[in-house]
């Protein structure tokens, strides 16, 4: 159940939205070909995947063995359990009352939950981003034993919300399902009604979506999950106890239904649009420093493009869904085991398929062109302000680009510029950072500039490195 990953982040550039158009037969033959050959390469015995295209889901089919019996060909309608994805469902739940003015993101936890440890400090932000520091109750990738026993959100709570603190509020990012767990209870609280019950009210039956209390998506009919242990042959799991799920990872849904959310998301309807950027947005910590993690999703970019992303893992089950806002397109792939990593490699395989190239085949090495034009530019005093922000140029001024040229400009020619480290988002803008390096000593230049290949530098800070 826990969140795996977020898929790594590039250059930004900002991509022309898909048409909203059928696969092709030649490319639902190369999604069909990569699924199986994927299932049949890991051992997993089935997928259910979801594809959206121009907005609209394009593909919805399921493969393989779904359960022990089946008869017939896989059904793309059934539920799969989808753990952690589930968490941008009860943030979801969160913001709207925050909306209705009901509660507020930066109420503390302690005005609606007693007893959690830090609960005076830990803001109701923090358990969806986190950042609270409570600690996780299942950071695991295996059933552990308790979990053959029912509990409750409160047994839940007992146990790990009243531990000491992993961490001070807000100082470090730790993926923590317990944290969610007291935001389902917080809901429950001022809704007044289970969180289910809530969301299937203001989200699900407005969306048309199907979703289950995973502890109900199972025996006949239902997806069953396998396990593997090493390369050992594939067997049938038992699934947890009923309660352990809850608002950290609680829903079972057929991928088609959950790229109906995907939908909205890139569409903006259902939610106000103001709750859908806030979920979005990813998180800064005390530090300043950024999370890259909004309320229950994952904010990042792939191949060029922004990614809203959250992976899922439940006992026998894994779960990737993928949307690319500006693109309009999402993939959802849903199989029924939890080894390998066939979600992962099914997504990437679909993603080569329906999204087109990146507009650049390596922004980076543009924005490093860029880099040493700007930095000859300062070490020669004539820096082009066509080339910055409005606070870019704010800053730059007279004074500022006199003391760059004549403490820059006695080192002569480099030896080489270079970046270092990722590229990254921040505010809206790519983060960058490079190395220049002389036979004597070595300079950092820190960049942040606007998305796509002209965009307008809004950060050049030139720095010694000690």
């Amino acid at each position: 159940m826990r969140y795996p990953h977020l898929l790594a982040a590039i250059a930004f550039i900002a991509p022309a939205p898909l048409l909203a158009q059928a696969l092709t037969p030649a490319e639902t033959r190369t999604i069909d070909a990569l699924v199986t050959k994927t299932l049949a390469d890991t051992g997993v015995p089935s997928a259910s995947i979801a594809v959206v295209r121009g907005g609209k889901t394009v593909l919805a089919k399921a493969y393989g063995k779904q359960f022990e019996g089946q008869k017939g060909p896989a059904d793309p309608t059934l539920p799969y359990q989808i753990a952690s994805v589930s968490k941008q469902f009860t943030a979801a739940a969160v913001q709207l009352l925050a909306d209705e003015g009901k509660l507020s993101l930066d109420d503390t936890v302690s005005k609606y939950i007693p007893g959690i440890t830090g609960g005076d400090t830990i803001t109701i932000r923090q358990l969806l981003s986190h950042t609270s520091g409570l600690r996780d109750y299942w950071p695991q990738d295996y059933s552990f034993k308790a979990m053959a026993t029912p509990t409750t959100p409160q047994g839940i709570v007992d146990r790990w919300a009243k531990a000491p603190l992993d961490f001070a509020p807000g100082t470090q990012w730790q993926y923590s399902n317990t944290g969610y767990v007291v935001a389902g209870m917080i809901v429950e609280k001022v809704a007044g009604q289970p969180l289910l019950d809530f969301l299937q009210a203001r989200v699900f039956r407005p969306l048309g979506i199907r979703a289950l209390d995973q502890d109900k998506a199972v025996g006949p009919g239902f997806p069953q999950g396998y396990l593997r242990h090493a390369l050992g042959p594939v067997r049938v799991e038992t699934p947890a106890a009923p309660g352990w799920l809850y608002a950290a990872g609680e829903l079972a849904m057929s991928p088609q239904d959950l790229a109906k959310w995907d939908v909205a998301r890139m569409n903006r309807t259902l939610l106000p649009a103001k709750l859908w950027a806030e979920q979005e947005t990813p998180v800064n910590l005390t530090s300043g420093a950024s999370t890259g993690y909004g309320l229950g999703v994952g904010i990042g970019v792939k191949d060029g493009r922004r990614i809203v992303e959250h992976s899922g893992e439940a006992v026998g089950f894994l779960t990737e869904n993928i949307v690319y806002p500006e693109d309009k397109a999402a993939i959802v792939v849903a199989v029924n085991a939890w080894f390998a990593d066939a979600p992962g490699r099914i997504a990437k395989g679909i993603a080569d398929v329906i999204l087109p190239q990146p507009q650049a085949s390596n922004p980076d090495a543009a924005a490093l062109d860029r880099t040493k034009q700007v930095y000859a530019q300062l070490q020669a005093g004539r820096l082009d302000g066509a080339l910055l922000t409005e606070d870019a140029a704010y800053y730059f001024t007279p004074a500022t680009i006199a003391d760059y040229r004549t403490s820059l400009s006695p080192l002569g020619a480099p030896s080489k510029i270079e970046q270092v480290g990722q590229t990254r988002l921040r505010g809206g803008f790519v983060n960058r950072s490079y190395r220049v390096s002389y036979p004597t000593r070595t300079l950092r230049i820190s960049t942040y500039a606007e998305p796509g290949a002209q965009g307008r530098i809004e950060q050049f800070l030139v720095s010694p490195v000690e």
